[in-house]
């Protein structure tokens, strides 16, 4: 069977579809992958026979995708949420498709349009990634789901070697951390005796400055290999790091700036494994004394091992990827 997986050129919105496109492909499928070449490297690597359709470089309109459908001719196409142009490519072409999450059901008002509400692309199942307990209860009541467990990819790396105490990662992810913000969370995290591992992505790291000795910068890190090993996760509430840390059971401060992070933000709050500071209360002090009672306190941690234990329970990529060939023929 030949299946066509199709995400917006970026980390937040490729790598979450990578887990079930290798596990397609180890079942034996032909996988094809499109995106903008900013992901290709990684995709390749992944033997995902990556492509940039059309003359698109971030996102794919339905022009961009329709001449591939001709000289690919896939029997499936898994589309995440933020490309509805791909859905309506597959639909208007009559090939099956299927929506694949990024995380909680995206919310209103920041800028996507909602993939249960696209118009020329009605009635697709959606591959879930979000644990129920976190999901939108209205999606959770109507949509028609797949569950699909979220695992954390990052491409092979180097992990910090772990020193005493607790072991603290900081990331701002790929679209939203400043210099100024990272600079106060490493000034408030630094002096709690802890090791402070920190991803600055799209900061550049000498625009940071020198850091305490106990503060390790990198402009990457295997975000994967190292928050299992992670006492707490301080992060901008992006779905794949919120996911991830969940998965491992690891307690996180988030501190949310745009898109959906608010709402995976309030969502983790409010199942326990997380507190939450907004932007009006980002200084140093107030984000050594929030990450301090999270390192201290019990309650987060079990929440968070709840969780865990949910989406371990929740069926694997190669669980789903057997059942392609009935969603290729539904």
């Amino acid at each position: 069977m030949h299946v066509l997986f199709a995400s917006l050129a970026s980390v937040g919105h490729t790598y979450p579809l990578i887990p079930l496109a290798v596990a397609a492909r180890d079942a034996g499928h032909e996988v094809h992958f499109a995106a903008g070449e900013e992901v290709h490297p990684v995709l390749a690597a992944n033997g995902l026979r990556p492509f940039r359709p059309g003359f698109a470089f971030y996102e794919i309109y339905a022009e961009d995708l329709t001449p591939e459908l001709a000289r690919l001719e896939p029997d499936l196409v898994v589309h995440e949420w933020g490309l509805p142009g791909a859905a309506v490519a597959a639909h208007d072409f009559g090939i099956p498709g299927v929506w694949h999450g990024t995380g909680r059901l995206i919310p209103e008002g920041i800028g996507f349009e909602l993939p249960t509400n696209i118009a020329g692309a009605p009635g697709k199942p959606h591959l879930d990634i979000c644990p129920p307990s976190l999901q939108d209860a209205k999606f959770l009541a109507t949509a028609d789901r797949i569950e699909l467990r979220p695992v954390p990819f990052a491409p092979p790396g180097v992990v910090p070697r772990r020193g005493d105490g607790p072991l603290i990662f900081l990331s701002l992810g790929t679209a939203f951390g400043t210099p100024e913000l990272l600079g106060t969370a490493i000034a408030g995290l630094a002096g709690l005796g802890a090791q402070v591992v920190v991803a600055a992505g799209r900061v550049p790291v000498d625009e940071i400055g020198p850091v305490p000795d106990n503060v390790t910068l990198r402009a990457w890190v295997p975000q994967a290999d190292l928050v299992p090993h992670a006492d707490l996760v301080v992060h901008h509430g992006g779905s794949g790091t919120t996911l991830g840390a969940l998965a491992a059971g690891v307690p996180q401060l988030i501190l949310p700036q745009g898109a959906d992070q608010f709402a995976n933000a309030e969502a983790v709050r409010a199942a326990g494994a997380a507190q939450s500071l907004l932007s009006a209360q980002l200084t140093s002090e107030t984000i050594a004394e929030y990450a301090r009672r999270l390192l201290r306190d019990r309650d987060h941690r079990d929440a968070a091992r709840a969780i865990a234990a949910e989406i371990a329970r929740m069926p694997s990529p190669a669980d789903v990827a057997r059942r392609l060939p009935e969603l290729a023929a539904s």
